[in-house]
């Protein structure tokens, strides 16, 4: 037995401290997330992230996030930011990750390191509009974890399936979500 304490950085208590207070109110479990995005030039745009709703208020991040989006040369673009799709790849990275720290953090399980590595297959004659049966989006994704933690192979196993289970991000791309497009 090991005697050391876990640090992963992540506060569980404070998680747990959360769900305790959003059982007796659920109202303030909900949360409004938001992006503004503008186009630059071409296909290039910009979309910032500020503030949120949650809590029951109008919440603000420390800072503005600013994410550059464009489409590679390869596309007759200029290739100033990621592709929209590979940053959807990097929002669900990034939410399963968040989730194995934290994970690991409640089962006391000490990660020394921790990387994934995201691939989309995409069929583009369907976005280029040259055949309509052909999906616009991923036929399909696959994530790798190298995983170095104080545990079993079984556990690490474990730790990224209860990731996977609570990603918000894995939800959203892995379940219909109704997308309204409106004019102003």
């Amino acid at each position: 037995m090991n005697d050391q304490k876990v640090d992963n950085g992540v506060n569980v208590e404070a998680l747990l401290g959360a769900r305790e207070a959003f059982t007796g109110a659920p109202e303030a479990a909900q949360f409004t997330w938001r992006a503004k995005c503008d186009w630059v030039h071409g296909t290039y745009s910009q979309t910032t992230v500020e503030g949120f709703f949650g809590l029951g208020e109008e919440q603000q991040h420390k800072t503005t996030y600013s994410f550059d989006a464009d489409h590679p040369e390869v596309f007759a673009s200029e290739d100033r930011g990621a592709t929209p799709v590979e940053i959807v790849l990097a929002g669900l990275a990034s939410c399963l990750t968040a989730g194995v720290a934290a994970v690991a953090q409640h089962r006391e399980i000490q990660l020394n390191s921790v990387s994934a590595v995201l691939e989309g297959g995409m069929d583009v004659q369907g976005i280029l509009g040259m055949d309509s049966d052909i999906r616009n989006g991923f036929d399909g994704i696959t994530v790798t974890y190298n995983i170095d933690a104080d545990a079993s192979k079984e556990d690490i196993e474990a730790l990224v399936a209860q990731s996977q289970k609570r990603s918000a991000v894995y939800d959203i791309i892995t379940n219909p979500t109704n997308v309204t497009v409106q004019v102003n």
